[in-house]
């Protein structure tokens, strides 16, 4: 399940327990709900959102949040490169434990379509997508941060999430009106939207016009 924390323009979403926080129905609609109360209570025109989670793993599994409607950042430290966390806007990983790890190949599972686009969008380094994928390397933070998987590493949970929040205060400062940042996201992954809407079944087009 997950908690949801306001401090000031910052919103915390925290997954909560030692799980391995698989993106399963029961879990889904605990964040949905509490993206839909950020969502119906900005803290002010510009807010951000920062997820982290207790426990060994980020995420064991796969989703997306790509149409949130004001910047994010996630705080990782064990994880599988999941897409819960690449489809934030910023990731930041611990670097005294853990590694990013697509597990796909090892356990023998094919990655769907959108999964890829949205690789593709996060990830521009084709020689990069393939280590991860091909070769199912464990990138420990500072190996992620240098191949452009994350955007910075930090010693330890605490500074990470310090990091985190800083970062979201930054991004609050800039003054974005929440509307336009969500209509924008949702252009540029405009594509992978589209892959989701066509194996669930619900359009997600936005005009490129």
């Amino acid at each position: 399940m997950c908690t949801l924390e306001k401090r000031g323009d910052i919103y915390i979403l925290t997954l909560t327990g030692s799980d391995e926080h698989r993106l399963n129905p029961t879990l889904v609609d605990s964040i949905r709900s509490a993206l839909r109360r950020v969502r119906a209570g900005p803290a002010s025109p510009s807010s951000a959102l920062v997820t982290i989670a207790e426990g060994k793993f980020f995420s064991n599994g796969s989703g997306s949040c790509l149409g949130s409607f004001i910047p994010t950042t996630s705080r990782t430290h064990v994880s599988k490169a999941s897409i819960a966390a690449l489809s934030h806007d910023y990731v930041l990983m611990r670097k005294d434990r853990g590694f990013l790890y697509m597990s796909e190949l090892d356990i023998g599972l094919v990655l769907p379509d959108w999964f890829m686009v949205l690789l593709k969008c996060k990830i521009g380094d084709a020689k990069v997508r393939s280590e991860i994928i091909l070769t199912a390397a464990k990138l420990t933070a500072e190996m992620a941060a240098v191949r452009g998987v994350v955007h910075s590493a930090h010693v330890g949970a605490e500074e990470t999430v310090e990091a985190a929040i800083r970062l979201g205060q930054e991004l609050v400062k800039r003054g974005w009106d929440g509307n336009v940042y969500g209509k924008n996201r949702m252009v540029v992954f405009n594509e992978v939207l589209e892959k989701i809407g066509a194996v669930t079944g619900e359009a997600k087009t936005v005009s490129k016009l």
